[in-house]
């Protein structure tokens, strides 16, 4: 109903704003994104039942990207086979010959959780079982080993362009925005000050082994032989994958390097085909979904062909990983469709029309806007306990904000920091998916990981904070990362003073 009295004025603003609220009560994501759709779906119809009610699904399939349910089931079917193959195992039993030292084990515990940048249901899994062998041997706490799997899960996935979250924030991003989803997200990987600040923390606590906080408490009883802290019963069988004992390291690494050359030389090659005349503009150019669908499928017929030869899995388990992989993007998928759908509902109602009439270009208070969703996304994401949903809220509303050419670099700061704050209120969420799978792939007890995460997170959100409010008067990279960066280590330098004392 293009007449609708409601599109284009202040109840534009309803579907979004009844989502957030909702999700600040109910901690629970589906139930508000969908109450969030129906009130748009009202608006735009007039309150009429039967017109509300086909809008709703005429908004739904009009909006439902299938590359992208596509790609993510195919990402499932992947994760599921390397779990099975046995290759994560083996790794773990080479690590234990080569590794000799405490800080060797934690830096290759957060390498390994760098490599595996594909999806963090499978980061947080793998690193766990790879890894608890290697660094049990070095008494390192359970706690510990959760916070680095953890701090190398989402952080990674949301910098890496060839990764189930590159889709999802690809998804997101309005046609008529001014740039494409992987441009947009390419673009935001320099501001993503928690991400990139979190791994520069993981290494510099692996490297100079400062504790502090509750950490220091689970460290010292873990020199003494207490791993869990008193707690050794929790999460003791949780996450574990059952793998063949056949299979190698190159059943684990081989298919995560084809999937990333595959994906890059797809990317390129769409790059070229739309009109590239050099690598940055094929890679600007390039129809990323089907270059996701392509190396995803590339990387089945590899493992195919790796696999079932040396029977380290079998053809059933191969067939039966479909099934298996679906079930394990259900949840992605299910929030996926529901973030689409009211995406497409405030672009039905004009909310960007609203919003543009409403901020000005010249508005001072526009360089606030970045601190501002970073805070607002944390507060989303710890009370629902997922990333996601805080993008499919807050995405659409920021792209609304800063709409045009002229605004496209706040654009880039102010959903970097939607992506930052969605993560990092994610990671100290007790209801967050993978804070419960960190610990469960750490075999920890889970509150003993969440407040000491907990802390450690607070310092990064600090410094990030910092940033923020320097990104938005300088629109400068290296100058908000670097005063974040600068921010952080000055505080880890007066922890590791008072932890010597």
């Amino acid at each position: 109903m293009e007449n609708s009295i409601y599109i284009g004025t202040v109840w534009s603003l309803l579907p979004p704003v009844i989502a957030i609220i909702l999700a600040f009560i109910t901690k629970e994501v589906y139930s508000s994104l969908f109450i969030g759709i129906l009130a748009g779906a009202l608006l735009y119809g007039q309150f009429s039942p039967w017109v509300s009610f086909q809008s709703i699904f005429t908004v739904m399939t009009d909006n439902i990207d299938l590359n992208i349910l596509i790609f993510l089931v195919m990402l499932g079917m992947i994760v599921n086979l390397m779990q099975k193959s046995g290759g994560s195992a083996a790794y773990g039993r080479w690590a234990s010959g080569k590794i000799k030292s405490k800080r060797a084990a934690l830096l290759s515990t957060t390498a390994l959780g760098m490599l595996i940048f594909v999806d963090d249901y499978f980061n947080c899994l793998t690193v766990g079982s790879v890894m608890r062998p290697v660094t049990d041997r070095f008494k390192v706490s359970r706690a510990k080993l959760a916070y680095i799997i953890d701090a190398t899960a989402a952080p990674v996935c949301i910098i890496a362009p060839i990764s189930s979250w590159a889709a999802a924030v690809n998804s997101y991003v309005p046609e008529d925005s001014g740039i494409n989803g992987l441009q947009l997200f390419i673009s935001t990987i320099p501001f993503n000050l928690y991400a990139i600040l979190t791994l520069i923390m993981v290494l510099f606590i692996s490297i100079t082994a400062l504790d502090f906080g509750q950490m220091k408490v689970h460290e010292a009883n873990a020199v003494n032989g207490d791993l869990f802290t008193s707690h050794a019963g929790e999460f003791q069988n949780s996450g574990e994958v059952k793998e063949n004992e056949n299979g190698k390291v190159v059943d684990l690494i081989l298919p995560t390097l084809v999937l990333i050359f595959a994906a890059v030389g797809a990317m390129i090659y769409t790059g070229f085909q739309n009109g590239g005349v050099n690598v940055q503009d094929a890679f600007a150019n390039c129809d990323s979904e089907i270059s996701l669908i392509f190396a995803t499928f590339i990387t089945l017929m590899f493992m195919l062909v790796l696999y079932l030869p040396r029977k380290v899995v079998t053809f059933k388990e191969y067939m039966d990983s479909f099934v298996s992989g679906f079930q394990l993007m259900i949840p992605a998928i299910a929030i996926l469709v529901f973030a689409w759908t009211l995406k497409g509902m405030t672009s039905v109602l004009d909310i960007r029309g609203y919003i543009s009439g409403i901020v000005g270009e010249g508005s001072f208070g526009t360089a606030f806007v970045p601190a501002i969703m970073f805070f607002i996304a944390i507060f989303i994401a710890f009370s629902t306990g997922t990333s996601w949903g805080t993008f499919a809220i807050l995405v659409p509303i920021v792209t609304s904000i800063f709409n045009g050419p002229e605004n496209l670099s706040m654009m880039v700061i102010s959903v970097s920091a939607v992506l930052a704050g969605a993560v990092a209120g994610d990671h100290i969420s007790p209801i967050s998916d993978t804070t419960i799978m960190s610990s469960a792939g750490a075999q920890c007890y889970h509150m003993n990981h969440v407040s000491t995460q907990l802390q450690y997170a607070a310092v990064v959100v600090s410094s990030c904070f910092v940033g923020y409010l320097i990104a938005g008067f300088t629109q400068n990279a290296v100058l908000s990362l670097g005063s974040g960066f600068i921010v952080m280590m000055a505080v880890l330098y007066v922890l590791k003073i008072k932890a010597k004392k």
